[in-house]
């Protein structure tokens, strides 16, 4: 029997008490762009006491988290305001509740949500990051010069409005429809109504473009009277990214936003970027101008020099420079925080030189700039004051790339380079350098992966054993699960949390049951989360103490709100998907030939099943498959996302069926359907 004295009193009361949980809405998840979109997680007021768990199970901020906590107040510039006076500057008005609502009344955007993020911080959030918490709380429609316009805080991203000669140009949509709309909305009722001339994508991740079909309900005129500009690349990259690894990437994603977490001190607090993530109704439209290379165009009367950026932040993106009103906008290439080499979600691995030397690039190209505004955060005015924060940004991920590499070089792994690399006193001192998003370990981490791949080298680690097996043995060397978790309190009463994490992590993959270890664990990933500067690093920590303590989140992958981008994605990128999930080992002999031939497009594809792989060209009809589906374009992206079985698919009128009906419900049959549903902090 365990002894419950070696258990600390915060476990206990977590372990013995019972804990009354609030109900959830159901949660929606899905994959795209850059960003995992999914509802919001349960809003709430610290309620907690401080010296209990609160009604989710987190803990109170130890001693150690206090301590560290506090020094970090004593580590950077606080007393340096100039962000708040320029996140304040120009504001021309808020609205006073701003509650967004999806078609069946669930809540997509609350800000009240956040209102408890006031006065100083709390214990349980890094001071850094709750300044920058409290930074993306201001909100509303501010003024950045004569003719330009921002909202911000309504949704993850800003939406720029630049006075054209026949109405607004639009810079980024915001996510959903319903929060675009409701910021144009707002727009019109402060500035006086126009319509919209123009709208223009900075680049290719959802809270840039998502909202689009918002604008057009809120403006009311025609889209066949808006101009749509886009860098080279737009539609592929917006459309087609996390389409075959989706499922994973919104799993991981929903830890890095925090979606399931309490709006709280104990919970999600920022994103770095900004408040939240929205999830409601997705959007795109193609461009009618495309923007290829450096170049400039008049549009809707206003001068655009853009610049392409494209392969920085995003795999499509241009920054621009108005020269009339003297502002350049910087996309997302650069922002109010030290962005990802590597997103914690899943992605390719950014090139950082490229990053740098096209910030190095904008410093020339802005040079007559007063003003920098961006598609996050802040503006920033004044030349001498924008050169520095470009100055600041390039030489940020110049200098994580030079001295990643340089160790590399030096024979050090991506673990040992994340806990050698120090930042320089005038990066590590500016508050736009620091990592509320991306950060310095993970990125130089992601240097070592872009250059070497995940293998360092060392020959144990070439064919380790998975987790569970390897978890099941150290234990046993250890002397049970006793031992190592009296010994794992031990650590976690040292304030040694890294340390008391990977022990019990150990003990919870190799008895999943393990409630002792499970709880212990999840109260280190409480303080891990609330010293972290990193607005995805604490959302990470605090999501795995949630599944810990409550399980993983059960609902499936809703693709069925990405219907509109989803018809716009090359129909090839699906067929990729369908391929990625066969099933090898139920396909081992299998073989099968099958038209995909398009009605509505007049294109046939063929898929072949042989040896257990799944592959696709476009051509005509092969007389001698075993099977034909004349289908629409529309109802095969239902089929291929799950919106439409493949009985009822049958059974359509947009569908008709040649060949073998048995063989096809058979083929079928043999592709996975992923709902993102796995755990992660247990096997």
């Amino acid at each position: 029997m365990f002894n419950k004295k070696n258990l600390s009193a915060q476990i206990q009361n977590v372990i013995y008490n019972k804990i009354k949980l609030k109900k959830h809405l159901p949660l929606a998840i899905i994959a795209s762009g850059s960003l995992f979109l999914a509802a919001c997680g349960p809003s709430s007021d610290d309620k907690t006491s401080s010296t209990g768990p609160d009604e989710y199970g987190f803990t109170p901020a130890s001693e150690y988290t206090l301590e560290s906590n506090n020094a970090v107040l004593e580590e950077l510039p606080f007393e340096n305001k100039q962000d708040f006076s320029d996140a304040n500057r120009g504001f021309i008005a808020t609205l006073p509740e701003y509650v967004v609502k999806y078609t069946d009344g669930s809540t997509i955007m609350d800000l009240s949500d956040y209102d408890f993020i006031e006065g100083d911080a709390p214990g349980s959030v890094n001071p850094s990051l709750w300044r920058q918490a409290k930074l993306n709380n201001i909100n509303g429609l501010f003024k950045v010069t004569d003719g330009i316009y921002q909202v911000r805080g309504f949704d993850l991203a800003n939406m720029t409005v630049i006075e054209g000669k026949k109405g607004w140009i639009i810079v980024d949509p915001l996510t959903t429809s319903e929060t675009a709309k409701k910021a144009l909305d707002f727009v019109n009722e402060q500035l006086g109504f126009r319509p919209v001339s123009t709208i223009v994508f900075t680049h290719s991740h959802m809270d840039h473009f998502g909202g689009v079909n918002g604008l057009l309900a809120a403006a009311g005129n025609d889209v066949a009277n808006i101009e749509v500009v886009a860098p080279g690349g737009f539609m592929e990259e917006a459309t087609n990214e996390n389409i075959i690894a989706g499922p994973a990437m919104s799993k991981r994603a929903s830890y890095m936003y925090g979606n399931l977490l309490p709006r709280s001190e104990r919970g999600h607090v920022d994103a770095g970027l900004g408040k939240a993530v929205p999830f409601g109704t997705f959007s795109i439209l193609a461009p009618t101008l495309t923007v290829n290379t450096d170049e400039t165009h008049t549009i809707d009367g206003v001068e655009f020099e853009f610049h392409i950026v494209s392969g920085t932040e995003a795999p499509s993106e241009f920054t621009f420079y108005l020269p009339k009103m003297k502002a350049y906008c910087g996309a997302e290439m650069v922002s109010k925080t030290m962005h990802n080499l590597y997103t914690l979600r899943g992605a390719h691995v950014r090139d950082a030189v490229l990053w740098s030397k096209s910030i190095d690039e904008a410093i020339e190209e802005q040079k007559d700039a007063e003003i920098y505004f961006g598609t996050h955060h802040w503006p920033v005015w004044g030349q001498d004051n924008i050169n520095e924060f470009l100055v600041s940004q390039r030489d940020t991920y110049k200098y994580i790339h030079d001295q990643s590499v340089r160790m590399i070089n030096n024979g050090l792994t991506p673990k040992e380079i994340a806990e050698e690399i120090e930042m320089p006193p005038a990066l590590s001192n500016t508050f736009s350098s620091r990592g509320y998003y991306g950060t310095v370990k993970h990125n130089a981490k992601a240097i070592y992966q872009g250059y070497l791949g995940w293998y360092d080298a060392n020959p144990v680690n070439l064919d380790p054993l998975p987790e569970y097996e390897s978890a099941a043995k150290y234990v046993k060397l250890m002397g049970g699960a006793e031992a190592v978790i009296i010994n794992a309190q031990a650590a976690y009463d040292e304030g040694e949390y890294r340390w008391s994490a990977e022990l019990l992590n150990h003990v919870v993959f190799a008895d999943a049951d393990n409630k002792d270890a499970k709880e212990l664990l999840a109260s280190s990933y409480d303080q891990l989360g609330y010293q972290a500067e990193s607005a995805p690093w604490r959302d990470v920590y605090l999501s795995g103490a949630y599944e810990l303590r409550h399980g993983a989140a059960d609902k499936v992958i809703d693709l069925a709100s990405m219907k509109v981008i989803l018809l716009q994605t090359p129909i090839e990128k699906f067929f990729e998907s369908m391929a990625a999930r066969l099933n090898g080992p139920e396909a081992f002999g299998e073989e099968f030939t099958l038209n995909i031939n398009f009605t509505d497009l007049d294109k046939n594809y063929v898929l072949e099943l042989e040896n257990a792989v799944l592959r696709h060209k476009l051509a005509p009809k092969d007389k001698t498959a075993d099977a034909t589906m004349n289908i629409t374009h529309e109802l095969f992206i239902d089929l291929v996302i799950g919106v439409a079985g493949v009985s009822e698919v049958l059974t359509s009128d947009d569908l008709s069926l040649e060949g073998s009906k048995l063989g096809l419900i058979s083929f079928f049959a043999l592709l996975d359907q992923p709902e993102g549903v796995f755990n992660i902090v247990t096997p």
